[in-house]
């Protein structure tokens, strides 16, 4: 078969994840069963992780502009943990993008071994990247720029639709469920997944599940908070209070959309709280709930959860590419409205994870079916 030609937009830890990721999970370590820790699918289509191919990256940070992108992945500062290590050379050299509003000011108060390195005389245009695009080859163009990059994030869709190819937005900047941006690519028959990726098993997708929990099992919701530390650059980045308005709003929706009865502002803070750099990559969340049981009597659940934040949404993202490759084999563009539910916070309808992951699965078995028809 041939390769799923991807563009990623930002190399910093959760690329990093991925093109590990990529290169790990071979034929070999699958075995017989095709039952591989750390994917929810093994192959869709026949497409595998080993048969994703980045053709194509942009960075802002001198340290990786002109590098060949499997050593890019590696430079600071990106700081996530290295579960494979040992790459080949990809062939790919990344590429400058467009700096935008893709850097907080305030990072340059900090060392720079923990912020970018940056030529600002050296951003690309439109027409740049749109050109690598197509010379590349790239299919499907994936978003990985820093929480708060709106007008960065609405540069590479604009890229996308130029160039012609699928866009996937990993980030909480609303371009998918922002219907003017739904309707571009419903008109240009390509297909968009967003907004902003949910983890494999982070500390939004359990929140979800165990507000969803309470609302099935009759207990009443009182109030909620979920708070998280980091030390990737992604949490100094969110310092910037100015640039957390989506990101809160996209996992505070995310917990409320499953709620049996929506609480009051004051009763559910959900949201980044601090910068703790000796954590690196390694996100802790503290979560507490307090509800009603039966006769209106209190109970309160209080949780940590520690997990590699990078790794934890590789293998959604490779579901993601995969996803989207079958809407093109397919010819079907738009919103990708059951991939959108199940593996972003933000999508433009909300289903709980149960009933998205059985349209998931649906539009997978279904998409195949069509495509094999039409070979």
């Amino acid at each position: 078969m041939s390769k799923i030609k991807i563009a990623i937009a930002g190399i910093g830890n959760c690329a990093s994840s991925l093109i590990q990721g990529i290169y790990y999970y071979t034929p070999e370590r699958a075995g017989e069963n095709k039952i591989v820790p750390g994917l929810m699918h093994w192959e869709i289509a026949g497409y595998r992780p080993c048969d994703i191919d980045v053709v194509a990256a942009f960075d802002v940070d001198s340290r990786k502009v002109g590098k060949d992108l499997n050593e890019a992945i590696f430079e600071k500062p990106n700081c996530t943990t290295v579960f494979h290590g040992d790459l080949p050379k990809s062939g790919t050299i990344v590429k400058m993008g467009n700096v935008l509003d893709g850097v907080s000011p305030h990072m340059a108060e900090f060392d720079d071994s923990r912020t970018f390195v940056l030529d600002d005389t050296a951003s690309a245009t439109k027409e740049d990247i749109v050109r690598e695009l197509k010379e590349s080859g790239a299919e499907i163009l994936t978003n990985y720029m820093p929480v708060g990059s709106e007008q960065a994030a609405k540069f590479y869709a604009e890229c996308a639709l130029e160039a012609g190819i699928g866009f996937i937005n990993n980030m909480p900047v609303f371009i998918a469920s922002n219907p003017e941006w739904s309707e571009k690519f419903e008109k240009a028959n390509l297909p968009i997944i967003g907004d902003d990726i949910k983890a494999q098993l982070g500390a939004t997708i359990t929140h979800r599940t165990l507000t969803d929990l309470f609302a099935k099992r009759g207990v009443v919701l009182e109030r909620t908070y979920q708070l998280n530390t980091g030390g990737n650059t992604d949490f100094l980045n969110m310092k910037n209070q100015d640039r957390l308005k989506s990101k809160k709003i996209s996992k505070t929706e995310a917990v409320q959309s499953v709620a049996g009865t929506r609480l009051a502002d004051d009763n559910i803070h959900v949201g980044p709280s601090d910068y703790i750099p000796w954590q690196n990559d390694n996100k802790v969340c503290f979560l507490r709930m307090e509800g009603d049981l039966f006769g209106g009597v209190p109970m309160n659940l209080e949780m940590r959860l520690s997990v590699e934040d990078s790794p934890n949404s590789a293998g959604v993202a490779i579901d993601m590419i995969r996803c989207c490759k079958l809407a093109l084999m397919n010819g079907e563009g738009g919103i990708l409205t059951a991939a959108s539910a199940y593996f972003c916070k933000h999508p433009p309808e909300q289903f709980t994870d149960d009933q998205a992951y059985v349209m998931t699965e649906e539009f997978i078995t279904s998409r195949i079916k069509s495509a094999s028809a039409a070979e």
